[in-house]
């Protein structure tokens, strides 16, 4: 069988190879019935874009890196679902990059995998989003890079984010008008913007009802379940004992039920749990966890396809987005008990 080609592509749909080049690329310079034309011939010849030949005729890999370094499985699903989507529809493929903040040089780690990877650009997910050292050697090596998630959207980059203060303050008010007065927080891992911003939310929930925040009631976690268990007790065991739990992650508020059940306190009618995130586990568990649906997904989708106009159109203009959590109530919470 003869081999099908860029230029066999071209033939058939009756255009010039240039123009098959800008629909592989997704390029927004073809009109819509070219565009159907050409994905039709593909179709028809059961075209497949060799990765090496299209990488050396434009100098490029077609391969994205996303860095991550969070204890979340969950979370990197959801990130490389959101990061394959785009990355599928735009051809090119997807580097999943796991990386520690404390462990190695990072610049080095990153160094070693540009240079092995020859990747177009770079995903960068919580922590990496708000790394400032990063953020600068990405920039003096002229690597396009897209944020997920960071902290702040007042750099020069492309930068997705969702408003989990926001969330966060709408969680913690539901409590509120369930008559919760004591709300203890547990917060996620300290490298992780997310986390302060999440805590913020619920200061200001509290600070907005005349409420004294109370430090006992505060426990530091790593958005790990382990971590989860361990605050829960915490908090649980203390004289000063809440009548309801947020938790800055699904995995903690799930460990908070299972510390809550050991100790024979019924959810939610002695203790209301909420989380954040809606993971699958926030919906398998009994009672379903009360959540903020993060478009987690959606996010990584967007600074993906955001990142491959600005490979191809390097003088783009940069790009900063907001995307709204989604409060869920599930049986987790309910009004406080007198």
């Amino acid at each position: 069988m003869e081999k099908v080609t860029i230029n066999s592509v071209a033939k058939h749909a009756g255009v010039s190879k240039k123009t098959v080049s800008r629909v592989l690329n997704n390029e927004p310079n073809v009109s819509d019935a070219t565009r159907e034309k050409v994905q039709q011939a593909f179709k028809e010849l059961n075209y497949r874009p060799n990765p090496i030949a299209r990488g050396l005729a434009h100098n490029r890999s077609f391969i994205i890196g996303c860095l991550y370094d969070n204890p979340s499985k969950s979370y990197i699903t959801r990130v490389q679902s959101g990061a394959l989507e785009a990355c599928q529809e735009r051809n090119y493929n997807l580097l999943i990059h796991p990386c520690e903040l404390r462990g190695e040089p990072l610049i080095d780690n990153i160094e070693t995998l540009i240079s092995t990877s020859r990747l177009d650009g770079i995903v960068l997910t919580p922590p990496f989003s708000d790394n400032r050292e990063l953020v600068d050697h990405l920039k003096l090596r002229n690597i396009p890079y897209a944020r997920v998630a960071p902290v702040t959207l007042d750099d020069q980059s492309i930068s997705i984010k969702s408003n989990d203060t926001q969330a966060a303050y709408d969680i913690t008010k539901l409590l509120l008008k369930l008559g919760h007065k004591d709300i203890a927080f547990i917060k996620g891992h300290p490298d992780h913007s997310a986390t302060e911003a999440r805590f913020a939310g619920y200061v200001d929930a509290l600070n907005e009802e005349g409420i004294t925040l109370k430090s006992e009631l505060v426990a530091e976690g790593n958005f790990s379940y382990h971590s989860g268990e361990d605050s829960a007790r915490q908090i649980l065991e203390s004289a000063a004992r809440p009548s309801a739990v947020f938790a800055s992650n699904d995995y903690m508020a799930a460990a908070v039920l299972k510390v809550a059940s050991q100790m024979s306190l019924k959810v939610p009618d002695e203790l209301s749990i909420a989380g954040f995130d809606n993971a699958p586990i926030a919906r398998h568990i009994w009672p379903g966890l009360t959540t903020i649906a993060q478009p987690v997904e959606d996010m990584t989708f967007r600074a993906v396809n955001l990142l491959i106009d600005k490979i191809n159109a390097p003088e783009s203009e940069d790009i900063e987005e907001v995307f709204a959590g989604k409060l869920i109530e599930r049986e987790s919470t309910a009004p406080v008990q007198k």
